[in-house]
């Protein structure tokens, strides 16, 4: 398999894990681990953009890459 292939198969990994900590940070009922799921969402979700090679700018022809 290519690089960019794996890439996008681990970025694809990686926002399917991030879902999941979402949804366990939905259920839980503890405060604190409720924001550790969520906080550990969110750095896989940015780790996934990096590794697939895909940002907002890139793909949704509404925003702009000039500042």
């Amino acid at each position: 398999m290519s690089v960019a292939g794996e890439s996008g198969r681990d970025a694809q990994q990686m926002r399917a894990r991030a879902k999941d900590l979402e949804q366990a940070a939905e259920r839980a009922t503890d405060p604190q681990e409720r924001q550790r799921l969520k906080d550990q969402a969110h750095r896989l979700k940015e780790q996934s953009e990096h590794a697939g090679g895909t940002r907002k700018r890139d793909t949704d022809p509404t925003v702009s890459s000039h500042r």
